[in-house]
């Protein structure tokens, strides 16, 4: 399903200002890559217990992540899943799922085995390449 323009730019912009707030606090050259999905990584465990996830930083964050994986995946875009939540489609046909990522680790952390790290690392290396579908029905959370 299609996502919608007016959402669509709002994912952008929520991504854009991730990386202009995180830009300024992190030290680092932040950007859609995968040392900054890093630092993200740390900045929800740290914050995790301080923000209300429901305060819109999970949309921030997912939003951010979403943008990440797309820059590391030629063709990959946004799109509704079936039950019209977004996420990432890829060219294989596959999705992955940033915002419920970002949630989870938030209401998990690490000590729940929880990290867009490795949600950015599988979607990337595995999901996008069509590499997980054959064995667990081709979608990332």
């Amino acid at each position: 399903m299609t996502i919608d323009a007016q959402r669509l730019e709002m994912i952008r912009a929520n991504a854009q200002f991730a990386v202009e707030e995180f830009g300024s606090v992190s030290g680092m050259d932040f950007g859609y890559d995968a040392a900054s999905v890093a630092w993200t990584e740390g900045f929800i465990e740290r914050a995790r217990v301080k923000l209300d996830p429901e305060g819109g930083i999970v949309n921030v964050l997912g939003s951010y992540l979403g943008e990440a994986i797309i820059a590391a995946v030629p063709g990959a875009r946004w799109e509704n899943g079936a039950d019209g939540v977004p996420g990432v489609l890829f060219p294989s046909g596959d999705m992955a799922f940033p915002f419920a990522k970002v949630a989870k680790q938030f209401a998990e952390g690490w000590d729940a085995g929880e990290s867009i790290v490795s949600f950015y690392n599988i979607a990337v290396n595995y999901v996008a390449a069509g590499k997980l579908s054959q064995r667990e029905g081709g979608e990332a959370s």
